[in-house]
């Protein structure tokens, strides 16, 4: 069986959006019969899958956390890996070269250096992310990054994106080549084994005989946790026994948003778990009435929609294109990322329950449908097997 050298500048695994992209194509590689060699940051738990093996740089600078985003540490491990990158396709003999994120940059001199096939990862893009992230004001900068990435793109043997506005974009950029839109649709129990906590959390948080809004993921700003706490104020005064339950997020990040609740009035019906072990999430899902994701910033399709489908419960998300690349009216409840519309949206899903009914039907039928794991090791399987090819 071929074997891949991969490339992941993260660190892998967090339990967060790209780190947890990559451990799900490892899983999947390995299923598929793969071997892979994986060179990442010296940050992260290690995961383990038959053929896998996990290669990481020297931990420098006491460097021991990298952000969301882009990040002026990534630059001395980017470094290392750019060294080790080359070391072991020097040594190695590997098939094709298997890149993430800005690792494209290196993966396309060396895919015509050492002429290997290069399968570019496209989670983001990464000169949008300057300007999200408002790392950088300055359009030169951001034009350097557009030009690099436009090259990765031109030269790849084959391309991943995880979203169709990425898809659309690799479309504009190189239109007789295009890219396999592959969603990040693994799952944590297809990792880490499926376990039940929901009785512990259930007494832990007391939430017996509860009605709980859950939001599960990352706390950074882009997420819209401030509008789900200022929509809050507006449902409480109609619902005040709703309990939020908000799980996820480092502990400088629950503080903030814990004082915002606390000056809001709300903060009582409110629980702030901070980060959880990333099999206990489907447990916290389970103790839910309603799932909620209120994002107000970006185009990537957040990775917990793809659980939210398929939980059986219903969802409420902002009608945004970040969302309704994959949701519509008929399989969640869209609103308007604005306090009034957000707080609507909640009393809809908990009153209306025929139409709650309805979404969830209609949800559950669409993940099977689109966005199962047998889905997704097809796709997989049709982008590496280009790659291998060498068709450029």
């Amino acid at each position: 069986m071929s074997k891949i050298l991969m490339v992941a500048p993260e660190p892998v695994f967090e339990p967060r959006g790209t780190p947890f992209s990559i451990v799900g194509r490892l899983k999947a590689l390995s299923d598929m019969g793969y071997k892979v060699d994986l060179l990442t940051y010296p940050i992260g738990e290690n995961v383990e899958f038959p053929g896998v093996r996990i290669i990481r740089v020297p931990r420098v600078f006491g460097i021991k956390k990298i952000k969301i985003g882009p990040s002026l540490k990534k630059i001395p491990l980017d470094i290392l890996l750019v060294f080790y990158t080359f070391y072991f396709l020097l040594k190695g003999n590997y098939s094709v070269i298997h890149t993430h994120e800005e690792a494209g940059f290196w993966g396309t001199i060396f895919s015509l250096i050492f002429k290997i096939p290069h399968l570019y990862d496209m989670h983001s893009s990464l000169p949008q992310q300057l300007s999200n992230f408002q790392f950088t004001k300055s359009r030169i900068l951001v034009w350097i990054f557009e030009k690099l990435e436009n090259q990765v793109l031109k030269n790849a043997t084959s391309i991943i994106t995880i979203c169709p506005d990425l898809y659309n974009h690799v479309l504009k950029v190189v239109p007789d080549k295009g890219s396999f839109l592959i969603e990040n649709v693994v799952e944590y129990e297809l990792i880490f084994g499926e376990k039940d906590f929901s009785k512990e959390i259930i007494e832990k948080y007391k939430l017996k005989d509860k009605t709980v809004a859950l939001y599960a993921g990352t706390l950074e700003p882009y997420q819209g946790i401030d509008l789900l706490i200022n929509a809050s104020d507006i449902v409480l005064k109609k619902m005040p026994d709703i309990v939020f339950l908000i799980v996820g997020g480092h502990d400088y990040q629950v503080d903030m948003y814990r004082k915002l609740a606390e000056e809001k009035g709300v903060i009582n019906n409110f629980i702030f778990t901070g980060q959880v072990p990333p099999d206990h999430v489907k447990s916290y899902m389970k103790c839910a009435s309603l799932l909620l994701s209120p994002r107000t910033r970006g185009t990537n399709t957040p990775l917990k929609i793809y659980s939210y489908l398929k939980s059986g419960i219903p969802v409420v998300a902002t009608d945004l294109l970040t969302h309704t690349q994959v949701l519509n009216k008929d399989v969640s409840i869209l609103k308007k990322p604005e306090p009034h519309e957000f707080a609507i949206g909640i009393m809809e899903a908990l009153e209306n329950k025929g139409r709650a009914g309805n979404v969830v039907k209609a949800a559950k039928k669409l993940a099977e449908e689109k966005y199962s794991y047998s889905v997704y090791l097809k796709k997989l399987k049709s982008a590496v097997e280009k790659g291998l090819s060498g068709r450029v």
